[in-house]
């Protein structure tokens, strides 16, 4: 019980992101070293990288621009983490990062404020290649993450937070949205506040969700927890999630196949985690809904009050 609280209040010490009211970001604030060259907009340095590969690094302030890479490997890098804010600014109407070269990384960056006129308006659309997230948050949007597919790349995120996120007026849109990807990681992150759709839906092969916080407390018209609608394989396991009042679907906290059964669920091992319905709120749900037609392998999990471990749908 020490370890693991120890843990979470290593995790949201590592989320405590200044929520300062930023200058706009000057011209001299973006440079990618590489190069040893200044720019005055995103854009221009992520095209300065071309087909190589390089670091976008931006000093403090709010970005109220966006920028699209076609080509090479760039490392988007705040100068210090989470104060380097993109704000309400969307490329192609989608997202203030939209991603189709040949790999990306984000480490220590805010998103924020991001909404479009399809309701998926994300600070990041990853259209192909492989991503890994670090430091970041993504918060007050459509969308936090949105991919397309790619079945040769992964996604990687560690140490971030998803809040105020996703929509149920005509979309749905979710805190993190992965298409039919290789895998998905996702680590010492933290998920709440949730205002529509999943918090996480991932069409990935292969899933790895370890060691993160779901606190739906403070949630409103929220889904389920963790949505596999394709099926997985992989592990979840050292999570915390907290189920609130305000619920658009209560009936699971992690859903496997519920839309296709396009990838194998059989051996899916889901343990070591904690999990219980807000404290006054008298209802009975599900932790883990099987539409599959594999057997997942549930290990220990400990679950409160009004929580069934296991139900075949």
């Amino acid at each position: 019980m020490e370890n693991a609280m120890t843990r979470r209040l290593i995790i949201r010490a590592a989320f405590a992101i200044s929520l300062f009211a930023p200058a706009a970001a000057s011209a001299q604030a973006i440079s990618v070293p590489e190069l040893r060259r200044n720019f005055a907009t995103v854009q221009g340095a992520v095209d300065a990288i071309g087909d190589g590969e390089g670091t976008v690094l931006l000093s403090p302030g709010a970005y109220r621009q966006c920028a699209v890479q076609v080509a090479g490997v760039v490392h988007f890098r705040a100068s210090e983490a989470g104060r380097a804010i993109f704000d309400g600014v969307e490329c192609e109407g989608k997202a203030a990062l939209v991603l189709r070269g040949g790999g990306a990384s984000v480490d220590g960056v805010v998103f924020q404020n991001m909404s479009v006129a399809d309701l998926n308006g994300a600070g990041i659309r990853l259209e192909q290649g492989d991503l890994t997230i670090t430091q970041s948050l993504f918060r007050n949007s459509d969308e936090g993450i949105l991919t397309g597919p790619d079945t040769d790349s992964t996604v990687r995120i560690d140490q971030s937070t998803f809040s105020g996120l996703g929509r149920n007026d005509g979309g749905p849109s979710h805190s993190i949205y992965v298409g039919d990807y290789a895998s998905l990681t996702v680590t010492r992150s933290r998920f709440e506040r949730g205002t529509g759709g999943h918090y996480v839906k991932s069409r990935a092969a292969r899933i790895d969700i370890s060691d993160c916080t779901f606190d739906d407390t403070q949630g409103r018209e929220s889904n389920y927890m963790i949505d596999l609608p394709a099926g997985a394989t992989g592990r979840i396991t050292g999570n915390l999630f907290i189920q609130g009042a305000n619920k658009e679907n209560y009936s699971a906290f992690i859903a496997v196949a519920a839309e296709a059964q396009d990838h194998s669920s059989a051996g899916l091992a889901i343990s070591g985690n904690s999990a219980r319905i807000a404290a006054g709120v008298d209802r009975e749900t599900i932790f883990v809904a099987n539409w599959s037609a594999q057997r997942l392998i549930l290990g220990a999990n400990t679950l409160g009050p009004g929580l069934t471990a296991y139900e075949r749908r």
